[in-house]
């Protein structure tokens, strides 16, 4: 099953549109303030979940005339909204899960989402952040990417060091290169090829495609 959740980061609405003509979802999961790019999307999800602090209360009632399911949290809890998410896809056995609105202006919630992708990295799942001018997933073992309109490819590692890098099809090439925490050297690389692939042996990297 092949997962969308919609949370309460920035969204560019028009990008996102454009997006979901090329992509399709068995399970869509709006989360909190993620309703309201949902309802501009004319979306219906199939679960909706949230301490629902800061979703517009129109657009909650829309959903809530729709019967769509409803999982309230309350706001003093341990997970954020995108946490709580993320273990409801896993449990709909999601193979792939896609998160818009996951990157925004507020820096700690950007990074705790890139914290939560271990998660479903450790169920072998495969999960994104997507953006208009970003993808971030997590890497443990091995990723192959197609050449696209995200330009630049960056690894930054996640654990204190990734150990035995080997990439193909990129400008700068590594070759059982072991990147420690707290270096610059893995960043705005390039996609030269069609499809790069990049391994592995140890740690986990962070794995940025970029497109400005």
């Amino acid at each position: 099953m092949k997962t969308l959740i919609v949370t309460g980061g920035s969204v560019d609405i028009s990008y996102i549109k454009s997006f979901m003509k090329s992509h399709t979802y068995d399970y869509i999961i709006g989360v909190d303030k993620g309703l309201e790019y949902l309802y501009e999307l004319e979306l219906i999800p199939n679960l909706i979940i949230g301490d629902f602090d800061s979703a517009n209360k129109q657009v909650i009632e829309y959903y809530k005339n729709s019967k769509v399911e409803f999982k309230n949290f309350i706001s003093e809890k341990d997970e954020t909204d995108t946490h709580l998410a993320i273990l409801e896809a896993i449990n709909v056995e999601s193979i792939e899960i896609d998160i818009i609105g996951g990157i925004g202006s507020r820096i700690d919630h950007t990074l705790a989402n890139i914290h939560i992708l271990m998660i479903p990295l450790k169920e072998n799942i495969n999960c994104r952040l997507i953006n208009k001018n970003n993808i971030i997933r997590l890497v443990d073992s091995n990723i192959s990417i197609k050449k696209n309109e995200y330009k630049y490819i960056s690894l930054i590692p996640l654990t204190s060091q990734v150990v035995g890098i080997t990439t193909d099809g990129l400008k700068y090439e590594l070759n059982d290169y072991n990147m420690n925490k707290g270096i610059s050297i893995g960043i705005s690389n390039e996609l030269i090829q069609n499809v790069a692939h990049i391994t592995i042996r140890e740690g986990i990297l962070i794995v940025i495609n970029s497109r400005d």
